[in-house]
């Protein structure tokens, strides 16, 4: 089934319910980590480095960071990282264009795995410090955002349930 992008966007919710019997296959997984590497970034440095984590010794060190019972149950976890040495710049001490690179790749990746009906959960709250004494990471990176990838637990339905702020309250057309 082809799906409408705004469709597809006003279809995608946060999972917080996966199957851990179910993992993702690799084909699947590499269609979403494409999405990602596909996405556009502040003159095309592409600043980042994304980690599927999948085997169960990192998974143990990855679901430290963040003490949710759902998070223990996806069966692989992404992490997107970056470094700011690698990311365009706005002059010395100015802006640095690695959050927003992450953001926009991981958006992606996010979109494309509720295409292919993968859930997701874009989780910032996480414990960084955590996160990098697992040792998976470069010394140098930044994880912004990591996500639980899986399929939900047979019986899951989605709420629907999608609250968002009127359009006159956040647009001006001028």
């Amino acid at each position: 089934m082809i799906m409408e992008l705004l469709d597809l966007i006003r279809n995608r919710e946060s999972i917080r319910n996966y199957d851990p019997a179910r993992p993702v296959a690799p084909e699947i997984l590499h269609k979403i980590l494409e999405a990602g590497r596909l996405a556009p970034s502040a003159a095309n440095r592409q600043p980042w480095r994304f980690y599927l984590v999948s085997s169960p010794a990192n998974l143990d060190k990855v679901r430290e960071c963040y003490h949710r019972e759902w998070f223990k149950k996806a069966p692989h976890v992404l992490l997107v990282a970056g470094k700011r040495a690698a990311a365009w710049s706005k002059g010395e001490g100015g802006f640095n264009s690695l959050e927003i690179d992450t953001a926009i790749a991981m958006d992606h990746m996010i979109l494309e795995a509720e295409s292919l009906g993968v859930g997701t959960c874009w989780v910032i709250a996480f414990d960084q410090d955590k996160l990098r004494q697992t040792g998976l990471l470069e010394e140098d990176e930044v994880v912004f955002a990591i996500t639980p990838l899986g399929y939900p637990e047979k019986g899951f339905a989605k709420s629907g349930n999608k609250i968002r702020r009127p359009e006159d309250e956040i647009v001006r057309y001028l």
